[in-house]
C-alpha cells in the first residue's frame, strides 16, 4: 500500500485559514485606529511605531517585535530595507518611503542605537504584548462600528493590519509572488488565505472555443 507523504510546506498551506474580506479593516478604519494609538501611548511610546510597521510593512506583530535598529537600513532618498525574522528564516523588506523616513526620525528622536531594540518597552526590554493589546482593544472599541453582522471584528487580533496591507497590496496590482516574497509566505498561501483577490467572476469563457480546442485531432477517435 502506498502513503502520501505531506511536507510541512504543504501542511501549513492545508491548514490555512480563509480570511473574507468583510473582515479586513479599510486604510481609513487603519489610518483613525493608529492615530488614536498614537494619541493614548503615554509611556508606551513604541506601541504606535510598532503597529504601523505590522500596518504598513505587512510584517507579523511577533516580528515587528523582534526588530533590532541594525535590522533597518535606511538609504539615500527616504529609501530602505530591513531584515525581518520568522521560524529561524531572515528575509529582506524593502521599506515604503514614507516608512523609512518615520523609522529615521524615530531612531533619532529615541536615541536608539544598533543593538537596541527598535520598538523597545518601557524599560528598554521587548514591547509589553499585554499594553499592545490593551491599547488596540480601546482604539477598535472607539473606531470601529459596532457591525450586528460582524460583531466579532472588535475581537480581531493586531495581526488584522498585516491582512490589510497584504490584500492592500495585492489589489494595487502588485505580483503575488513579491507580495508573498514580502510577507514571507508563498503565493499559493495567499490564494487560500486572500481568496477574493484572485476570483474571476468577471472572466467570460468562450466554452465552444474551449471544447474545440481541447479535442482529439480526427486520428486519434476511435
Amino acid at each position: 500500500m502506498l502513503h502520501s507523504v505531506i511536507s510541512p510546506e504543504e501542511f501549513r498551506i492545508v491548514c490555512v485559514e480563509v480570511m473574507d474580506e468583510e473582515w479586513l479593516h479599510s486604510e481609513e478604519q487603519v489610518r483613525s485606529l493608529l492615530d488614536l494609538v498614537r494619541e493614548q501611548a503615554g509611556t508606551h511610546r513604541s506601541v504606535h511605531p510598532f503597529m504601523r510597521m505590522v500596518a504598513e510593512q505587512a510584517l507579523r506583530p511577533s516580528e515587528a517585535r523582534a526588530l533590532r535598529v541594525s535590522d533597518v537600513v535606511l538609504l539615500e532618498r527616504d529609501l530602505g530595507r530591513l531584515a525581518a525574522r520568522h521560524n529561524g528564516i531572515v528575509r529582506e523588506v524593502p521599506l515604503q518611503p514614507q516608512v523609512a523616513v518615520f523609522l529615521r526620525e524615530w531612531i533619532s528622536e529615541s536615541g536608539l542605537h544598533d543593538a537596541d531594540l527598535l520598538f523597545p518597552g518601557t524599560r528598554g526590554g521587548p514591547l509589553s504584548p499585554s499594553a499592545c493589546q490593551q491599547m488596540w482593544q480601546q482604539a477598535q472599541e472607539a473606531v470601529l462600528p459596532r457591525d450586528e453582522l460582524y460583531p466579532w471584528r472588535l475581537g480581531e487580533p493586531i495581526s488584522i493590519l498585516r491582512d490589510s496591507c497584504l490584500v492592500k497590496w495585492l489589489r494595487m496590482g502588485i505580483s503575488p509572488v513579491t507580495v508573498a516574497e514580502w510577507a514571507g509566505v508563498t503565493p499559493s498561501w495567499l490564494a487560500l488565505r486572500y481568496p477574493h483577490c484572485f476570483r474571476t467572476e468577471k472572466v467570460e469563457i468562450d466554452w465552444d472555443h474551449l471544447a474545440e480546442a481541447m479535442a482529439l485531432p480526427d486520428s486519434l477517435k476511435s
